[in-house]
């Protein structure tokens, strides 16, 4: 057998599952483990394929609108978040609803709702046609909510008071993207409201600075995640942004294109907030099989953040 090269992987940590994330999937499990399957899913719980065919094989049905769920079955809503007009119909049809949407993400729902009350047109930053978005922008009337993805963008909107408004965000986007739109609002709307606390979550940024602390040692990046995930493809393009030439999304150890990394010496690796370590491991063997490999964590933060499941789930059917 031919001698393996040696190479070193750089682990970066905080990488994976965040609370929001484990908190959505106990909540499919545990109402099927309540309620006998099958259980209806609205949207994927999470991006990702690994953990969504898991719950499917357990008894979940993932739909993509409520009018493909029987009334007599009990609904869940996903981690991103729904328009209010998804539990008003599920409340009218008398169904059994649970709703997973991330609490941070509930945090921008709630603050939205208050400068409405306030009188104030919402701006969302945030990329158009994410569930996340889409749930975020459904909380309000049509019109309230003006979305811009790009600093392009903020010189477009026509705002109707542009001395009455207030910004939100997306709580998966890129740190430092969102850092330049933030100050194109205010040089353009200088009386723009902004969140007490950032709206990017502990996870998306803490995932993101743990890329950065990894970039100047490592000659390429994997990323394990969905490519509908938001938080992972940000984290892609941290590392290009951060110096590091090939940053690559993968979903799987069979993703890993070898003849890429011909020559490499080192790989930095992370997952997105919706993959599982499992896939991480996975990644790992698959080196350790074509390597001499050195594994070297970098940590930049640790998480403690955890979120209840719904009362619902945690009394008797």
């Amino acid at each position: 057998m031919p001698e393996k090269s040696p190479l070193t992987l750089y682990l970066a940590a905080p990488r994976g599952f965040c609370a929001g994330v484990d908190r959505a999937i106990k909540i499919v499990e545990m109402a099927i483990q309540k309620w006998g399957a099958p259980v209806y899913v609205r949207h994927e719980i999470v991006h990702n394929k690994f953990v969504v065919d898991s719950l499917r094989a357990q008894g979940a049905v993932f739909v993509e609108e409520l009018d493909e769920c029987p009334d007599d079955r009990p609904v869940i809503f996903s981690a991103h978040g729904v328009p209010k007009s998804v539990p008003a119909a599920a409340e009218a049809r008398r169904m059994i609803y649970i709703d997973a949407t991330c609490p941070l993400v509930s945090k921008v729902h709630i603050e939205a709702e208050r400068h409405h009350e306030n009188g104030l047109q919402m701006v969302m930053i945030g990329h158009a046609g994410h569930p996340e978005t889409v749930g975020t922008m459904g909380q309000l009337p049509e019109g309230e909510v003006l979305l811009v993805e790009t600093v392009a963008d903020v010189a477009r909107i026509t705002p109707r008071a542009p001395e009455r408004l207030a910004f939100i965000t997306q709580t998966t986007l890129s740190v430092d993207d969102t850092i330049d739109i933030v100050a194109a609002l205010k040089a353009r709307f200088p009386s723009i409201i902004g969140p007490h606390k950032e709206d990017i979550c502990y996870a998306t940024t803490n995932r993101q600075a743990a890329v950065k602390e990894i970039a100047g040692k490592i000659d390429a990046l994997l990323v394990i995640g969905a490519p509908n995930s938001s938080n992972s493809q940000r984290l892609v393009e941290v590392g290009r942004a951060a110096g590091c030439g090939y940053s690559q999304l993968i979903q799987r150890a069979a993703d890993i294109d070898w003849r890429a990394l011909d020559g490499v010496r080192a790989v930095g690796l992370t997952a997105g907030a919706s993959a599982p370590e499992v896939l991480v491991n996975e990644v790992i063997d698959a080196f350790a099989d074509r390597f001499d490999l050195t594994r070297e964590l970098v940590e930049t933060a640790v998480e403690r953040v955890e979120f209840k499941v719904p009362r619902a789930l945690r009394v008797p059917a």
